[in-house]
Parts: C-alpha cells; structure tokens; sequence
C-alpha cells in the first residue's frame, strides 16, 4: 500500500507563489504523480502530472504558470504555482498511479492541501 501526503498549500494574493509536496511512502511502486484539484461546488480536475522518466504534462488552464517536478530517491513529487489567481482556489490533491497517467482512477490519493488565492 502507498500512503500520500501532502503539505505546502495556504493562503496568497493573486500573482503569489506557492510550493506544494506530496511525499509517498509504504510499498512504493509507483509509475506517475500528479496533481488534482477540487474546487468548491465543482468537480475534480486534472492539473499535471509526472512519470518517473520525467516526462510531464499541464492542464491548458495552469500551463507556464505551474511547475511539476519530482524526486525519484525521496519519492516526492512537487508542484511549483506561479503567478496564482483567484480561479486557482481549490484543495490540490495528490494522486499516483502504477500506469503512466494519472486520472480520477488513479490507484492512490492523498488527503488534499488547501489553496486559497486572493484578489
């Protein structure tokens, strides 16, 4: 089993940046981790995602604003918010998955990280 935890969400004004983790751990046999986020009253949405080869891909909506990355030693992945608006509030959630995609099936979810942007 793969335990998710998330940290680095908060509160930020519009055009602030932020940081969010997401370490796995137990019996790590993960392919890709990624990022989903929840906004109140809407439903779950992809953000980005990572294999363990590096490759990465965006949502249209958070492409050249957000940055994922990841630590393969540590088992980490990361994701860098840049330029954040008030759209971008929701509860980032991280997934990881034994495939390559990430989707609202993926095999594993953390407890979520809040993210709040103001005007």
């Amino acid at each position: 089993q793969v335990q998710l935890v998330e940290s680095g969400g908060g509160l930020v004004q519009a055009g602030g940046s932020l940081r969010l983790s997401c370490a796995a751990s137990g019996s790590i046999s993960v392919n890709a981790m990624g990022w989903y986020r929840q906004a109140p009253g809407k439903q779950r949405e992809f953000v980005a995602r990572i294999t363990n080869r590096g490759a990465s891909y965006y949502a249209e909506s958070v492409k050249g604003r957000f940055t994922i990355s990841r630590d393969n030693a540590n088992n980490t992945v990361y994701l860098q918010l840049n330029s954040l608006k008030p759209e971008d509030t929701a509860v980032y959630i991280c997934a990881a998955d034994r495939g390559a995609r990430i989707s609202s099936g993926a095999d594993y979810w953390g407890q979520g990280t809040q993210v709040t942007v103001s005007i």
